[in-house]
């Protein structure tokens, strides 16, 4: 409703992930270019991992059009709380496959028929996997079981595992430790500075259409602060403060209509969670933790090594 007052040709700010408003900052570079090289060179797994808000579905979605002018097909399963026999009648149904039959043997034998097929059309196939930390054990299970559909020298079908942090905690448990050995890259999301917050909410503005400034310095400072760097919620105080904007008839975002929505959101006092793999001194969190910039924490811990099969 205020796109015509600021002169704006679409919503800068909005909740989907459209990989048109995806800014490249150095992490995002090169968790983009891992995605891409993972899918691209047949690495079989490839983990995505990063903390609420910080722009993983759209990072997966902008490394999936890049390949839109080649031939990839793409299985996106966006909720994993599915039993084995449900997961595999979805990735058939979103590969365009009609289940011949409800069995596991007879999902597979298809799926795998199918595989050799685009393979010998030199198709990629590619199954993402979001909100991952959320998989059974069982599934988890059978997901490492499909990277077995392989020719001698290449994997038949590419898995991309994308999650929050606990994934990784997830990943680390001796039961699925056969999995954790094929995975063969490792992507990571962050949350922004503050230099690149406001860079994060100029590019959006002018992919928007915007022909001046609509937030003042001092009100990019607030929202950085109050958001903590995460995407999901600057764009939520830049959408509200907008709203605000357009309602007063102020053509600028003022520092005090950010803070005023930021109070009304409940930014200020709002609780974030860390996870335990942030947590020092034996599962406690550490001095460290309980200030504005441990949000961030599970970014800090060093990067585990990547592992070809």
């Amino acid at each position: 409703m205020y796109k015509s007052f600021f002169k704006l040709q679409s919503s800068p700010f909005g909740t989907s992930p459209d990989p048109r408003f995806l800014y490249m900052m150095p992490h995002t570079r090169e968790a983009l270019a891992c995605l891409e090289y993972g899918i691209s060179a047949r690495k079989g797994f490839t983990v995505l991992t990063g903390e609420v808000g910080t722009g993983k579905t759209t990072l997966l979605r902008r490394a999936l059009a890049s390949f839109s002018s080649r031939r990839v097909s793409t299985a996106f399963v966006f909720n994993p709380r599915l039993d084995v026999l449900d997961f595999l009648e979805f990735v058939l149904t979103d590969f365009g496959l009609i289940p011949a039959t409800r069995t596991k043997s007879g999902m597979l034998l298809q799926l795998n028929r199918w595989l050799i097929e685009r393979f010998r059309m030199e198709e990629t196939c590619v199954v993402v996997v979001d909100e991952a930390q959320n998989l059974s054990w069982e599934l988890l299970e059978e997901i490492r079981l499909l990277t077995n559909l392989e020719t001698s020298s290449e994997k038949l079908l590419q898995i991309v595992l994308s999650g929050q942090p606990e994934l990784e905690e997830k990943l680390r448990h001796p039961s699925v430790r056969q999995l954790r050995q094929r995975v063969s890259l490792w992507c990571r999301t962050q949350a922004l500075t503050e230099n690149q917050t406001h860079a994060y909410v100029t590019e959006r503005l002018r992919i928007a259409g915007a022909s001046w400034q609509l937030f003042s310095v001092e009100a990019l400072e607030l929202i950085h602060r109050c958001s903590r760097g995460i995407p999901r919620l600057i764009n939520l105080l830049c959408e509200h403060s907008l709203i605000l904007a357009y309602v007063e008839q102020v053509q600028q975002v003022t520092a005090t209509m950010v803070e005023s929505v930021a109070a009304e959101l409940e930014l200020e006092t709002q609780p974030f969670m860390v996870s335990s793999a942030a947590l020092g001194n034996g599962g406690s969190p550490s001095p460290r933790s309980v200030t504005e910039n441990n949000f961030m924490a599970g970014f800090s811990k060093e990067t585990p090594g990547r592992q070809d099969r």
